[in-house]
């Protein structure tokens, strides 16, 4: 039993967008090292942070005063196959869930392409996939064992403590320490994946059809040209056949073409900024047609070798195509070199409180630049057009917005912040980022 201190102290996360260097770093192994630890910076007088796999873009995770590894709080609790109803403690990775989840013939409903985040770090942040009659993770939470300010390990449902589970199941890291998580899983499910080259303007055209007729769409708009991939992943019964990719495939597609062959092309833009729009059209061309069948997980996620920035809002599903049409003259317009296709997803509309697709539903468009790019001008830009349309900030990526701003977008914004201040009064888990996105 104890949280043993972390040697080295520097912190970084994955993106390289953000960096501390906390006062000190604990991995506990159980809930009531986590508890100790909260109790112990409380009465140091620091802040504590709970950090993941590191994969926020945003300030979201940056501990200035204790940081908590999660990564020795990664064990299965308990896994009903009956019910569906799954909890794990909050520094499981996503890729390992996925594989307890196999054991039992269990699946998460939904996935965003990367895999790597914590449970936690998931929900936390709203990460989401795609498809118009789904949801993101916070919303296939059932529970939460959450250790408050106090160090007091409490649990939220429904129906025990209601505001706070409310607010604590997209609650940002800002009121208290998430030890474990209970999930309702559906049963396990193959995934049918259809991709193809499209001409924007076609797949604009017919946006409605096609996200009403696919379980989960998605599309990739390569800037500086009018190309699109398109992606229709539709939902199977477990006993369908998988026709899942070869290894010589995956690795052309997943390995070679989008990691190695697309980090070389990013390398030779940074150096040769005016052949980025020849190269665009070039990888266009390189992602073409496939057709394949595997178990669900493995079609939602990607690996992802090439480091980037990145900035995503969520946007009322019906401003979509005016967006992204703005967003086409507009890199033309002021002349940005843009490597990094524009990713664009849906959901349906949730009750979460902070959940970016809250009330109504929503179209994700995110914007990226390769690492070594400037990203600056491009996302100032880019945010410019997604907040005259009333868009909403994925609260893991970039973006500038502050308090006043985000209230006006968020119905039970003041009901989140009066939990807040129930439960963490002294603003023990607040750091320069929640400061900004939250107030005082």
């Amino acid at each position: 039993m104890g949280s043993p201190v972390v040697e080295n102290p520097h912190w970084q996360n994955w993106s390289g967008t953000e960096a501390a260097v906390p006062v000190r770093t604990v991995r506990p192994q159980a809930v009531a090292d986590l508890s100790a630890a909260v109790t112990a910076a409380g009465e140091d007088g620091l802040r504590v942070k709970a950090v993941g796999a590191g994969h926020s873009f945003s300030g979201i995770a940056v501990p200035d005063g204790v940081r908590v590894d999660m990564s020795g709080l990664d064990q299965v609790v308990s896994v009903d196959p009956k019910s569906g109803l799954v909890t794990v403690e909050a520094g499981m990775p996503l890729w390992r869930l996925n594989e307890v989840l196999d054991a039992h013939g269990l699946a998460l409903e939904n996935m965003g392409d990367i895999d790597q985040q914590t449970i936690s770090g998931a929900i936390s942040t709203g990460t989401h996939g795609t498809g118009d009659r789904y949801r993101g993770f916070a919303w296939q939470v059932k529970g939460l064992k959450l250790v408050l300010a106090s160090g007091e390990a409490v649990q939220c449902t429904e129906f025990e403590r209601p505001d706070l589970f409310a607010a604590a199941r997209l609650g940002l890291g800002a009121l208290g320490v998430i030890a474990e998580v209970t999930l309702q899983c559906v049963p396990a499910f193959r995934l049918h994946a259809v991709e193809r080259p499209e001409r924007l303007e076609a797949v604009l055209e017919g946006l409605d059809e096609a996200v009403a007729e696919n379980d989960h769409f998605e599309f990739y708009w390569f800037p500086h040209t009018d190309r699109t991939l398109t992606k229709r992943n539709n939902r199977h019964a477990m006993s369908e056949p998988s026709r899942a990719p070869s290894r010589l495939s995956y690795w052309w597609n997943e390995g070679f073409t989008e990691n190695t062959l697309f980090s070389a092309s990013n390398r030779v833009g940074v150096r040769f900024p005016g052949m980025v729009p020849r190269l665009n059209r070039m990888a266009g061309r390189v992602w073409s047609a496939r057709e394949y069948t595997d178990v669900s997980h493995r079609i939602f996620t990607s690996p992802r070798s090439v480091v980037f920035r990145e900035m995503e809002y969520a946007l009322p599903r019906e401003a979509l195509p005016a967006v992204l049409r703005e967003l086409h003259a507009m890199v033309a317009r002021e002349g940005h070199t843009v490597s990094f296709p524009v990713e664009v997803r849906f959901a349906a509309a949730d009750d979460v409180w902070l959940s970016t697709a809250q009330g109504r539903r929503t179209a994700y468009v995110a914007v990226h630049q390769f690492h070594r790019h400037d990203h600056e001008p491009y996302f100032r830009d880019c945010e410019a057009v997604f907040d005259a349309a009333e868009g909403r900030p994925h609260w893991g990526k970039m973006h500038t917005l502050g308090a006043e701003q985000l209230s006006r977008r968020y119905k039970h914004f003041e009901d989140y912040r009066r939990v807040r201040d129930e439960v963490d009064p002294d603003r023990r888990f607040a750091n320069p980022y929640l400061e900004r996105v939250l107030g005082g």
